[in-house]
């Protein structure tokens, strides 16, 4: 939803500093991997009780998330396993982040905290699940309320400001509905095109 509505804006004013450090020897592919490493570092942080740097680690990959696409477009970099490539690293960096989250709930044995996060992850992982196979049927599905971008957001927060339990609450009925809000929209969008 965020991601939808900023769309490639800010690319005209993220570029031009980017220019300056990378000229045009950007590699997105090489960001997206930065932002991997900065999940891992934000897991490795939370396991060991870390939680405020834990969350200026998530902002950090969630900007370098934001980059590769920046610099992949302005330098005219934009291809197809670069984009699958970044799919497969931000499904990674997402269930790797809410299973250092788990565990270290399961350390403390708040058992009702791991199943939260449980249920977080499922959520997390069918929404990119349910736009993949909406768009191999040719239906496109940018739709609903806790994209990516959103997920960071407050994930990022809850690690910030210790709120991660409501934290969790909002991402285990939001993912959810966003699921559903994209299985209507597939099913929708299919029944009409049958119609026609």
């Amino acid at each position: 939803m965020l991601s939808d509505k900023l769309g490639h804006r800010l690319d005209s004013y993220l570029y031009p500093p980017l220019k300056k450090i990378f000229g045009e020897w950007g590699n997105p592919n090489l960001l997206t991997l930065l932002g991997f490493f900065a999940t891992l570092a934000a897991s490795w942080l939370i396991l060991k009780g870390g939680w405020l740097l834990a969350g200026f680690a998530i902002i950090l990959s969630g900007i370098f998330d934001l980059l590769d696409g920046v610099v992949a477009r302005s330098l005219g970099k934009v291809t197809t396993f670069g984009s699958f490539f970044d799919s497969v690293m931000d499904r990674y960096s997402d269930l790797l982040l809410l299973m250092a989250i788990a565990i270290s709930y399961h350390a403390k044995g708040e058992s009702s905290l791991v199943i939260l996060t449980s249920v977080v992850a499922i959520g997390t992982a069918l929404i990119p699940y349910v736009r993949a196979k909406a768009e191999a049927l040719q239906v496109s599905c940018h739709i609903g309320l806790m994209e990516r971008a959103e997920r960071i957001i407050l994930l990022s927060m809850g690690a910030l400001f210790n709120w991660m339990e409501p934290i969790l609450w909002i991402l285990a009925i939001l993912t959810h509905f966003t699921v559903l809000h994209r299985i209507y929209h597939v099913w929708k969008k299919l029944k009409v095109n049958h119609e026609q």
